[in-house]
């Protein structure tokens, strides 16, 4: 699937025991080196196991008030199911900050 920095997409997250996997929303970050792989990071409705929360989650196309997780992940394109939306402008700004705190930048 085509995707883009700052979209919003559903892909199975497998549980850390890798017994099973469930589609959960994430936010595409940025694209690999090698073609098809996309960097992204986790979106949580849990939100006290967030990092920082999305003011416009509705815009993202979230059902319910959601946050991220700072916990960066490389998957392959061919995972993602389905584009369902993407970040407002003052939410892609809050990421950027995010990330390059997370990453020491």
């Amino acid at each position: 699937m085509n995707c883009s920095r700052h979209d919003v997409v559903l892909l199975p997250i497998p549980f850390s025991d890798l017994s099973s996997a469930k589609v959960h929303p994430a936010i595409v970050i940025g694209l690999g080196t090698y073609a098809g792989d996309l960097f992204v990071v986790p979106v949580t409705s849990q939100l006290a196991n967030a990092d920082f929360l999305l003011r416009d989650w509705r815009i993202a196309g979230l059902n319910v008030p959601s946050g991220v997780k700072g916990q960066i992940c490389t998957v392959e394109d061919r995972l993602v199911r389905k584009v369902t939306g993407r970040l407002s402008t003052a939410d892609a700004s809050a990421l950027t900050v995010h990330l390059r705190t997370w990453l020491g930048l």
